[in-house]
């Protein structure tokens, strides 16, 4: 039987999703960041890190008391283009957005800004980040450790986390070139996603303690949590698909949200200390890139974008109508989102109807409340 979805009209989830955040104590100012990301991530067909991480990732993680709606953003160190940033568990989306603003601050003094952050929390899409970037000029980079995902080639141990490294271009087409992904072959976000519609998991994603592959998303969650499981990097299983290079591309994301910001790494980041819940203290790199340092903008943007439009029609395999370039499908899922809003299926609505119930924010009125 088809699943059931409801549509919710962007601005209705919007505001609600604020309320949310502003009802568990996050400042207001602090809550429209975090909101503006997570819509975002919603309005680019991003479904593992909208209104499907409210709940889980933030709402329950700030009542368990181990993110602080507070957020104390401590500079430790500012130079010319270089920035350390101490988060002390605050809201990361706020962490971040602080973050990258100091990054293009920087590249329009000194052509480039990178600012390295401690002790800070999920920031939700990594692309939002590098579009604020786009949106100054610029390029963008970031890249985010996690709790231990993934296993080393010829490991069956979680270490790294999904350890995104993303990249955002600017082009002269309606879109601009952003390449969010996870250095794992999956994430998290997205076997939660097949979890909600209790689909089987494809073979390769993620590997047993036993060494052979898992599929059934329900008992991976779980397994992840406790260790037995691990994510296989991109390239997947081995050395023969490449699975060394998405460890290795995990491992400098490790490395940069830890080592030049004396950071947590690896085990420290499970989030477990003594079996009690703690705080993650993640790490985050940003950087930004002014292009006209360089070059002249328009120049930039008409040469990405001609290697994009190159790239989108060389010649297709037989049975394929089209190539993609990063960003494309996200600026498809907005032209197909942007008059329905968001789905929302069965799972969803109900964390929607607790949220709702629990903060008393009854003048939400959602589309399942008719049937």
């Amino acid at each position: 039987m088809e699943e059931k979805i409801y549509w919710v009209p962007f601005k209705d989830m919007e505001a609600f999703m604020k309320d949310v955040f502003v009802g568990l104590g996050v400042p207001e100012a602090d809550a429209a960041i975090c909101t503006d990301i997570l819509i975002t991530s919603d309005k680019r067909g991003i479904d593992s890190h909208g209104i499907g991480r409210l709940k889980p990732i933030y709402y329950d993680r700030i009542k368990e008391g181990v993110q602080f709606v507070n957020t104390n953003f401590e500079v430790v160190s500012d130079r010319d283009g270089t920035a350390v940033v101490d988060g002390h568990d605050g809201m990361g989306h706020v962490i971040a957005y602080r973050s990258m603003q100091m990054a293009i601050e920087k590249a329009k003094k000194h052509g480039l800004g990178m600012v390295a952050v401690r002790n800070s929390t999920h920031y939700g899409i990594a692309g939002y980040f590098t579009l604020m970037a786009i949106d100054a000029g610029m390029i963008g980079i970031t890249g985010t450790n996690a709790r231990p995902s993934i296993a080393p080639t010829f490991g069956v141990e979680n270490m790294l986390g999904t350890n995104p490294l993303t990249f955002g271009i600017p082009t002269d087409e309606e879109f601009p070139f952003v390449i969010d992904c996870a250095t794992s072959v999956t994430q998290r976000g997205k076997i939660e996603v097949y979890d909600r519609l209790g689909k089987t998991m494809p073979e390769g994603w993620v590997i047993g303690e036993d060494g052979k592959t898992r599929t059934d998303p329900t008992q991976t969650l779980k397994d992840l949590v406790k260790g037995t499981a691990a994510l296989t990097p991109v390239g997947g299983l081995g050395e023969d698909g490449g699975g060394y290079k998405g460890y290795g591309w995990a491992t400098v994301v490790e490395i940069l949200s830890a080592a030049l910001q004396n950071g947590s790494y690896l085990k420290q980041l499970l989030g477990i200390e003594d079996g009690k819940k703690v705080p993650y203290h993640l790490g985050h790199f940003f950087i930004a890139i002014d292009i006209e340092h360089f070059i002249n903008l328009d120049i930039f943007k008409k040469i990405s974008g001609s290697i994009c439009r190159d790239l989108r029609n060389s010649k297709k395999a037989p049975g394929q109508d089209r190539i993609w370039t990063a960003g494309e499908k996200e600026h498809d899922a907005w032209l197909f989102r942007k008059d329905r809003g968001v789905p929302v299926n069965a799972p969803l609505m109900k964390n929607c109807n607790d949220m709702r119930r629990e903060l008393g924010l009854t003048q939400y009125h959602f589309p399942w409340d008719d049937e």
